[in-house]
Formats: C-alpha cells, structure tokens, sequence
C-alpha cells in the first residue's frame, strides 16, 4: 500500500518521539519537519525529509496526509486552526489548549468546519488500558464504587534548572503530569463531576505545588483518591508501572490505579484481580477468588500513530476527540482551582 506522508511539526522530545514512530511504520512515513529552529533543521536532516520554518511554508510546497502538532502549548490552537482551515487531519499534542476558553472555541470551530483531530492522549491506546476498561465493563467487579490513584515519582534537580518556568505558577505535577491521569480515570469510571484538593511546596518551596492530594465524584456515583506529587521516592506512577516507556525503570511488583466494585477489585497495570463467585457470596468473612488478567504489552505511541493514518485515510474516527482533550483540561483546571481555594468545583 502507498503510505501516508504524515509531518511533524514540533523537533522537541515528543516530536522527536512521534518522528521514530513514522518511520519505523509500514503503512505511514515522515514526510517533513516543521520547526522555526535549528534543532527542526537537524533533526529533519537526520531523518533524511525535508525542513520547513513553518507550516505555511509545509502547506505552499509540500502538503502531507496529515500532520502531528507537538509544538509548545500556547501555539496549540492557532496551529490547529490552520490545519482546520486547510482541512488536513491532525495529531494535536495534549493539553488542547493552555486555557479551556481557548480549548472551547478550538472545539467550536473544529465542529464547525467538520474537522479531525486526534488528541495526543497516547494512553488511550495502550493495551493495558484497553483491558482494564474492558474488565470493568464486563461487570465482573460488580457496580464500580471506588478507585484509588497515583503518580507519585521524584523529579530532579536538573529537571528545573535546565527549564526554569517549570517553578513557576503553570509548571506543576497538576497541570503537567494530572492531564494523562485525567483520561485514564475517565475511561476508567467515566466522566468527573466534582473536584476536591490540598496541595504542598513544602519540600522545594517553588511558587508551584509539589505534592497534591486529590479527592474525586464520579456522575456514576462512585467515590475517588489521588495522590500526586513529583518529589516522592516512590515507584507508584503509570511511567514506572506500565513497562511502555523503556526510558523508565519498571517495577513489576507496583501498581497505580486500583479499582474497586461490588464484586471484586481490579489493580492496574499488573492486572490482579481479586473477586467473588457471585454477588450472594460476597462478604469480607469469605475468601476471595484470585486471578490475573491476561494482556499483552505493547508501545501506546506506535498503535496512536498507526491509529491516526486510519483516521487520515477515513477508515476511522478518533479514539480520543477534541471533547475529550477539552474534558480532560476541564478536569485539570478544576483540580488546580480546588487546591487554590480549599472548594469543592463542580464541573
């Protein structure tokens, strides 16, 4: 088959990272780098595809299939409103907007125009994920009443030093790092309705929060805890639990997300369960049935990309649309908004 000539716009870590996706792919190639630096230039020469400074510059001379914004945040939407106007499919990098004003009329105008965009909620596609949803869909761990999380990892120093903004108000573990767990708890329990939250500076004492504990209602009724921070020494994080990303010690042993029902409870991502027969055998004097749930690993980047040449070539929609980037921003502020005034937010 011929392949889709997908660019990239964005020669920064994730887009360097979308970069080896395409052109270890079999159905799409990298066609160009758009990037207004010297970093785009080498990295598109490295690649061996053309450099383009912009994209108005990549849509007068070389027009892909579609093209993956991986550029900085507050460029987000008014790439995506090129790509909009000149109806080419996009791979739009998470969050999907710095504010949910500016994400609202995104999604406007995307609906408007009929447009396809795919948020880079790469997560979303991960096998593990897809089997964990699919456990609690089944209705084995009965009606979905709890879920504890967390993220808890310990950033270092030269983290900050090499980006200084990320001391400052905007650059914390909420805004940051929540936004990926926002999906996940969704597709989890479904959509949040309201938000609780403390927040902590106290060990590195910057302008933006370290540690956060976060308290969440789902509209199913269920009941969440989140822990969030990025100066524990701690292994209970998706990055040091999943074994997708390679560049991260894995421990096999540790889980992030447990999920709890009626019947049984569900840990994620070793994928132990621990259930009862039937909803007439539960009860904390009875045993539980112990069991694991078989899934196979694979890399959520690579089946994200080959899931967007599908939506390119309008053999599918997006798994994870521009509501749903929307959504997940919506929760994030909220979050952020809680831990700075001690309210309770509703959505």
């Amino acid at each position: 088959m011929n392949r889709s000539k997908i660019a990239v716009a964005g020669a920064g870590y994730i887009g360097q990272v979308h970069m080896a996706a395409l052109l270890s792919s079999r159905t799409l190639c990298l066609s160009a780098v758009v990037d207004p630096t010297e970093a785009g230039a080498q990295a598109a020469a490295k690649a061996g595809v053309p450099y383009y400074s912009s994209i108005e510059e990549l849509l007068a001379q070389d027009r892909p299939d579609g093209i993956v914004l991986a550029t900085p945040n507050q460029f987000h939407v008014p790439h995506a409103m090129q790509c909009l106007e000149a109806k080419l499919p996009m791979l739009l990098e998470k969050p999907i907007a710095p504010t949910v004003k500016e994400g609202l009329s995104l999604l406007q105008a995307c609906e408007k125009m009929q447009g396809q965009i795919l948020m880079g909620h790469h997560r979303a596609h991960s096998p593990i994920m897809a089997k964990a949803c699919e456990v609690v869909q089944s209705g084995q761990l009965g009606r979905i009443v709890a879920l504890q999380g967390s993220a808890t990892f310990f950033k270092p120093d030269h983290y900050f030093a090499e980006s200084p903004w990320r001391r400052e108000l905007g650059g914390g573990p909420i805004l940051l790092n929540m936004i990926h767990e926002v999906h996940n708890l969704r597709m989890l329990c479904g959509e949040i309705s309201a938000v609780q939250a403390f927040k902590s500076h106290a060990v590195r004492r910057f302008a933006v929060e370290d540690t956060v504990a976060i308290t969440l209602q789902f509209e199913s009724g269920a009941l969440g805890t989140f822990m969030l921070s990025d100066t524990a020494a701690s292994a209970k994080s998706w990055e040091q639990t999943s074994q997708e990303n390679k560049a991260y010690p894995s421990y096999s042993d540790e889980d992030c997300y447990t999920v709890s029902g009626t019947r049984g409870t569900l840990s994620v991502p070793t994928m132990r369960m621990k259930t009862y027969a039937s909803d007439e055998g539960c009860s904390w004097w009875k045993p539980f049935e112990i069991g694991q749930a078989s899934v196979q690993r694979d890399d959520p980047i690579k089946l994200q990309m080959e899931h967007f040449g599908a939506v390119v070539r309008g053999q599918a929609q997006p798994l994870v649309s521009a509501h749903d980037g929307l959504q997940n921003l919506r929760v994030t502020e909220a979050i952020s908004l809680a831990a700075q005034s001690g309210t309770t937010i509703t959505l």
